[in-house]
């Protein structure tokens, strides 16, 4: 059986629900509402989203892993490029939004002719443990499959314990790590691959 076949096409209850009853709790607290799972949508990102999506990396990256202000340019430069020059037939970025609200991002980029890039996966804190990241990892991965590559890479750090942990439970292979000084931090980076 195709290993394509294998991905889950909804998230797993015993993984998902454990968690989304911790994160209910935190979301009355923070005021914002977050529709039901099949309340949300996947849009395709516009030019629109960048200062959203610019403004949410820095801010969460600097409160969860102690990024200095050099990584919210990053994030604009690579927006700027995809808006700027993006094949649409080959690459895409979805916006996971609720009532109007974005809640999440995840890119897929052409890094070569065989080789999608897994880019900007990105869950707002309110927004996890409800599987919209499985779905958003599985719209990307689906994309690059149905899109005619072989196999993408994606490139994250040892502390995203929880996105390291999904990319393992969808078939994804850590193939590199090494301790690196990047973005005020030193961090150990790790380039995960998946084959098709």
């Amino acid at each position: 059986m195709s290993r394509s076949l294998l991905m889950p096409m909804v998230p797993s209850p015993v993984w998902s629900r454990p968690r989304a009853s911790r994160c209910a709790l935190a979301w009355q607290g923070c005021g914002r509402h977050v529709g039901r799972m099949e309340e949300i949508t996947l849009r395709p990102f516009t030019a629109d989203d960048t200062d959203w999506l610019v403004d949410q990396h820095a801010t969460l990256y600097a409160q969860n892993d102690g990024f200095d202000d050099s990584f919210g340019p990053l994030v604009r430069t690579i927006l700027e490029d995809f808006v700027a020059g993006h094949d649409a037939e080959r690459e895409r970025g979805w916006i996971a939004e609720a009532d109007g609200a974005r809640l999440g991002s995840i890119f897929c980029v052409r890094l070569n002719d065989t080789t999608a890039k897994l880019r900007l996966f990105l869950l707002l804190p309110e927004a996890r443990g409800r599987g919209l990241g499985q779905r958003l990892l599985h719209q990307c991965m689906g994309f690059a499959r149905d899109t005619g590559y072989s196999n993408m890479q994606l490139w994250t750090h040892q502390s995203h314990t929880a996105a390291c942990a999904l990319y393992a439970k969808f078939g994804w292979e850590m193939v590199g790590s090494k301790p690196v000084h990047s973005f005020g931090q030193d961090l150990v980076e790790q380039t995960w691959v998946y084959r098709f």
